[in-house]
């Protein structure tokens, strides 16, 4: 899950993501018919196990219905816990037919695994499993055991031949990694094609913009301190997205440990490699989605050198020592919160 606590402050709205989420409705912009383009219309939801909160300027009441019905169907399809999806068949018969989404998502996802070296990888399900993350019956797993399930660990070996994907004995996959910001993508492209011009989405903490606030002004997003006291800064977008992983969001302790839930596919084991918290900044979500993980797992370098490769996103970094890392682009607009007295790096070209 990826988490990320932002700002509307033309609205004085704060929301955020995570299994809670404490609400004053005295805080919350008035809900209307959406008929005047300057005021919101908001819908709140629970899906793919996390809050959503979905905020348009224009387009009406069932502009909202089409959309929260739509996220309902892509969860239908991509979870990996229904028994009715189309993954989860995937992963008990170890082959099948997937229709558009699942498909056009999987093959999307497999590029990115490609890209990042197998930093993100699809089949990490039955490793995230051992360790309890998908039960929250957190255990450390034996080496033995950590070792037969990384053994079923490896992209490279999902076939897909037009839309049947077959899988190999013991893989299971799991498009978490992407399956908000591709849900993101989906309805920001259904906003866009009924006239909206101005959306916010906060999809479990994966945030995503369409243009600008309805004044022309840029939405400004408020990224949170790691270590849970309050924010680190503000960045100011517009048709962006705005996604961080980051190990604080679900871990446990055993015996003086602390096990997140962010695995190297390399070793089956939580990542760590220097970095607390990586932020993702672009226009898609799915490949913001992806990079906010597979960059975590990279570690501070790792992450440096592939934006230097690709340049078509940016990127924000916490490292355990409380250093502040930003790309160039971002560090001219990045405000520090009020108080905050971090030193903001920025990582060179």
């Amino acid at each position: 899950m990826k988490r990320i606590l932002f700002l509307l402050l033309a609205c004085l709205l704060l929301a955020g993501c995570g299994g809670g989420l404490d609400r004053d409705p005295a805080a919350q912009p008035p809900k209307t018919d959406g008929t005047t383009s300057g005021q919101p219309l908001t819908r709140s939801l629970f899906a793919m196990d996390t809050e959503m909160d979905l905020t348009v300027y224009g387009g009406g009441e069932d502009l909202l219905d089409q959309a929260e019905a739509r996220v309902g169907e892509l969860e239908g399809l991509l979870s990996v816990t229904d028994p009715g999806s189309e993954i989860y068949a995937l992963n008990r018969d170890g082959t099948g037919t997937l229709s558009e989404a699942p498909l056009d998502l999987l093959t999307a996802a497999l590029d990115l695994c490609r890209e990042t070296g197998g930093a993100l990888d699809l089949s990490i399900y039955p490793v995230v499993r051992a360790w309890g993350f998908t039960t929250e019956d957190y255990r450390v797993p034996a080496d033995g055991e950590l070792a037969a399930v990384l053994s079923h660990v490896d992209y490279t070996q999902i076939v897909v031949n037009g839309d049947l994907v077959t899988l190999p004995d013991g893989m299971e996959i799991d498009l978490g990694s992407v399956a908000k910001g591709y849900t993101g993508d989906t309805l920001l492209q259904m906003f866009r094609e009924s006239g909206v011009t101005s959306a916010l989405l906060n999809l479990g903490g994966n945030v995503q913009a369409l243009g600008t606030k309805p004044d022309g002004s840029p939405w400004r997003i408020a990224i949170q301190d790691p270590s849970g006291e309050g924010f680190l800064g503000v960045l100011p977008i517009a048709d962006r997205a705005v996604i961080t992983s980051g190990g604080y969001e679900r871990f446990f302790e055993a015996d003086g440990q602390v096990y997140w839930h962010i695995m190297d596919p390399a070793t089956g084991r939580p990542a760590k490699n220097g970095l607390v918290s990586v932020t993702v900044v672009g226009e898609k979500g799915v490949p913001c989605d992806a990079l906010s993980t597979a960059l975590f797992i990279l570690g501070e370098a790792g992450a440096a050198d592939y934006w230097r490769a690709h340049r078509d996103f940016d990127l924000v970094m916490v490292t355990e020592d409380s250093r502040l890392l930003l790309t160039p682009d971002l560090a001219e607009t990045f405000q520090l919160w009020e108080g905050r007295t971090e030193r903001v790096e920025v990582i060179a070209p």
